[in-house]
């Protein structure tokens, strides 16, 4: 971030001068090679310039500097002796006036995205609101990059709940993009919130969720999801609709998939027939970790196109003993990877059991 900020204010320092560099550069090459070239209406350039990068009030003071620019060197020319100085000048008028009209222009445009993205940040926070750092003895981190840079918000989603019957967890992905990904992604969170508290199970969880889901989405639309819980036990309880499955790191480094028996259609398609998926344990002990992630992640490709290896790169999580620290290293990683912005949307959760200390004898 402090690369990138500064190489920002670097491009913004440049922009700024600019429009002066590009009238002081004509000036010099008006004095050298005398009005027979007739360079005097490049001047023009520098409001040019201006209006593209600049406000509306440093525009005109860059055009008002071209005009006075362009009469001292149409006079020291002789160019007012004929049509040619003020054909000059009325240029610079008229490069000016439509920089003015540009700049205007865009500044509106912007204070528009700004107030959009404005709105999409505070929508993405109801939607996606901050996890729980911790949860008895777990720890929780996640990371959520939207495709879409102008609004942050997609079609990912997340969320941890403590019930009574312990951490209950849902990562998903919605299918599409927009505003009905959106949609679809807040009818499902809106429904597990209220099932994770309510029903006795995880497939009581899972129907709940499913029936929301149909009440809401029309033709062949659907949502691929993970739901977890975590009690008491050395266990942890997994019901996959025909998402990735996740991954379990062990304190050896040892990286395995969490996947289910048989696969199953995501959430949207069960009414089609299909029976419903069966919740599946798999061991969780202190130590262990479990990465929660959606195809955005496995998806993304380098410029060879080739896939990101995450569960050759998941052992990194073991290096930092803050889970938040070393979610935000393979993020890191996933990104230089790519070499540039997610095609897709990408959402990481990590929950870590925390190792048992032994007490003082």
């Amino acid at each position: 971030m402090t690369v990138e900020n500064g190489e920002r204010r670097t491009g913004s320092r440049v922009l700024a001068v600019l429009p002066y560099a590009v009238m002081a550069v004509v000036a010099a090459v008006d004095l050298t090679a005398g009005p027979g070239v007739g360079f005097l209406p490049l001047v023009s350039l520098g409001p040019a310039f201006a209006g593209l990068v600049g406000g509306w009030r440093r525009t005109a003071v860059v055009g008002l500097t071209a005009s006075v620019l362009c009469v001292g060197l149409g006079f020291y020319d002789g160019l007012f002796d004929s049509r040619r100085g003020l054909t000059a000048l009325l240029s610079v008028a008229g490069v000016t006036a439509a920089g003015l009209v540009a700049a205007v222009m865009r500044q509106r445009r912007e204070a528009e995205l700004a107030s959009v993205r404005s709105i999409a940040e505070v929508a993405q926070r109801v939607l996606l609101r901050p996890v729980p750092r911790g949860a008895g003895p777990l720890r929780i981190a996640v990371s959520y990059t939207s495709a879409v840079a102008e609004a942050r918000i997609g079609g990912d989603l997340y969320e941890v709940v403590t019930s009574p019957a312990g951490v209950r967890i849902i990562v998903g992905d919605v299918q599409g993009k927009g505003l009905e990904a959106v949609e679809s992604a807040a009818v499902v969170l809106g429904a597990f919130r209220e099932a994770a508290h309510d029903e006795p199970d995880l497939p009581a969880v899972g129907e709940r969720v499913e029936r929301a889901l149909n009440r809401h989405l029309s033709g062949e639309r659907f949502v691929t999801a993970v739901l977890a819980e975590i009690g008491d036990g050395p266990q942890a309880t997994l019901l996959n609709f025909g998402h990735p499955a996740p991954l379990l790191v062990r304190p050896d480094g040892t990286v395995t998939f969490a996947a289910p028996p048989e696969r199953a259609l995501p959430l949207g398609l069960t009414l089609h027939g299909a029976a419903a998926p069966a919740p599946y344990e798999v061991p969780f002990t202190p130590g262990d970790q479990l990465l929660f992630y959606t195809d955005g992640v496995t998806e993304a490709r380098d410029a060879a196109d080739r896939f990101y290896p995450l569960d050759e790169r998941a052992a990194a999580l073991l290096k930092d003993p803050d889970p938040e620290a070393a979610l935000r290293a393979v993020r890191e990683d996933l990104v230089e990877h790519v070499e540039g912005p997610l095609h897709d949307d990408a959402a990481m959760l990590l929950v870590r059991y925390r190792e048992r200390r032994l007490s003082a004898q």
